[in-house]
């Protein structure tokens, strides 16, 4: 349990700086569609969620893997960990000011091929923000490499409230202002660009903020280093395309798919994106568990007990996001309020996706094999027979079911990945994973879950399905104190206090 406290007090700090700037940058989804409820207002909403559906791919592009490959390469016997830095941060820059231009030079096409609309500043400003985020992803890596999680919790954090600032200044304040200059000033940027200028000055200030971080780079490659981590991270560079179609691209899909005109097409984007926001507990514990898991697997991996910590820290990681699921979905009467009543037509895809980002979640412990072993090839497999699930899915079924279509395609995708990232994970890294009881989980949770469903369904009082939802929910959790109970009463405090009530 030592070990597991470790991963668990690591992932509260890095977590707590992902689950804080979550849960400000969640701000932002209530904030605009509450702002943006008119016809007008939801299209740039919808617009705003295409851009950042596309800066996931982008952003897997032009870092290349980068960062995992400076984790890998840290842990190297032999490998000079700032000449590891120089290299790997040099070449980020090289591949920046390269893709940079491209964009540039056919900013005219991109907008076509997106359909986001004509006004050309969103791509100079898409390109500031990627070039920022990149050249900030290695100092970041060095910090949770160098175990420092108080200082990149702060600049995460800092970054976070200055966009959130400056859009509700850019939205909210600055059109009230009776200033000619202020009018002006707004005429030359619509919404969508005002919160991109947003993202563009909290990038920027991270950036600066890592400056101790790399005030140190001098631009000397070492080519033969370059080429040996370029070798082991460039398939994640595959990796992450395919697993940004499976996470993002369903609303570039529906923009495309969707029977109806483009501003329909644009709109049912927006509403799907809102409704997505609302499984923000359970992404933000996976987004929390995969800033510390990366570092503190590969810092083990030499260790023969490897295998049973790894499949500790699964079943605990399990419990997690079915506590997680069932916390948003018992109480979706109040979770709805989240997002603006227009936007509130897409709630019945709220279930299906909460299920798929649990099976998002296993797959990202489980593929933990592929990279320990360097048979990185298999993550490509699994991803892009993924990323052809999700292609297939939602090419087929959105003309006809639109955004249930997506949901369910998207949980296709994440089973079918966990199925085969265990069975080829055993081949070759063994780990002693009890699936019964983790399946046991997931039934429970699903059978507790139909449960309020049937209850929901016989009574519209709301006193009355809250308080079933607090008593499946302790249910649920007096069930995992039984299966868990001899780790649990392990627990220092946990543990004396439980045993009190036996």
């Amino acid at each position: 349990m030592g070990q597991i406290k470790k991963l668990a007090g690591q992932t509260l700090w890095y977590g707590g700086s992902s689950v804080v700037a979550k849960l400000l940058n969640a701000l932002l989804t209530p904030v605009l569609t509450y702002l943006m409820v008119d016809k007008s207002g939801m299209e740039a909403f919808g617009k705003v969620s295409l851009i950042y559906a596309y800066f996931g791919v982008l952003n897997v592009v032009f870092t290349y893997g980068m960062e995992t490959g400076y984790f890998r390469f840290s842990n190297k016997p032999g490998v000079d960990r700032r000449k590891l830095f120089q290299t790997t941060f040099g070449s980020l820059l090289v591949s920046t000011i390269l893709f940079c231009g491209l964009l540039y030079i056919f900013r005219f096409d991109i907008l076509d091929f997106t359909r986001i609309g004509n006004n050309v500043q969103y791509i100079f400003l898409c390109i500031l923000i990627l070039a920022f985020d990149t050249l900030a992803a290695i100092p970041f890596a060095k910090l949770r490499q160098d175990a420092r999680p108080k200082r990149y919790a702060f600049i995460k954090i800092i970054g976070i409230i200055i966009n959130i600032v400056c859009i509700i200044f850019f939205l909210a304040i600055l059109p009230g202002l009776n200033n000619s200059f202020v009018q002006d000033l707004l005429s030359g940027f619509d919404k969508v660009s005002l919160i991109l200028l947003a993202n563009v000055l909290g990038s920027a200030v991270v950036f600066f903020l890592l400056f101790n971080e790399w005030r140190s780079f001098r631009f000397s490659i070492d080519k033969d280093l370059l080429k040996q981590v370029f070798a082991y991270s460039s398939p994640m560079l595959v990796i992450g395309l395919a697993g940004m179609i499976n996470e993002v691209m369903d609303r570039a899909f529906l923009n495309k798919w969707y029977s109806g005109t483009p501003a329909e097409r644009i709109t049912i984007v927006g509403i799907y994106s809102a409704c997505y926001k609302i499984s923000i507990v359970i992404t933000m514990f996976i987004q929390a568990f995969k800033m510390a898991a990366e570092p503190f697997f590969f810092n083990r991996s030499a260790d023969k007990n490897a295998p049973a910590l790894y499949a500790r820290v699964m079943n605990w990681f399990v419990i997690t996001l079915c506590l997680a699921f069932l916390f948003t979905a018992l109480f979706l009467d109040y979770w709805k309020y989240y997002v603006q009543e227009n936007y509130r037509v897409g709630l019945y895809i709220v279930p299906v996706l909460l299920f798929a980002n649990i099976f998002s979640g296993i797959y990202y412990n489980l593929s933990i094999w592929y990279k320990l072993t360097d048979r990185m090839r298999y993550g490509i497999y699994i991803t892009v027979i993924g990323a052809l699930v999700t292609l297939v899915g939602n090419y087929f079924f959105i003309p006809r079911f639109g955004m249930m279509a997506s949901a369910w395609t998207t949980l296709a995708c994440y089973s079918l990945m966990v199925v085969l990232c265990y069975l080829w994970g055993q081949k070759f890294f063994k780990v002693p994973y009890n699936i019964s009881k983790i399946l046991s989980y997931l039934a429970v949770m699903l059978l507790v879950f139909f449960i309020q469903e049937i209850i929901k369904s016989l009574t519209p009082g709301l006193v009355i399905r809250t308080l079933s939802g607090f008593i499946l929910l302790s249910v649920f959790v007096l069930y995992i104190i039984r299966k868990e109970k001899e780790q649990i009463y392990a627990m220092p405090v946990v543990g004396k206090w439980l045993r009190k009530f036996d």
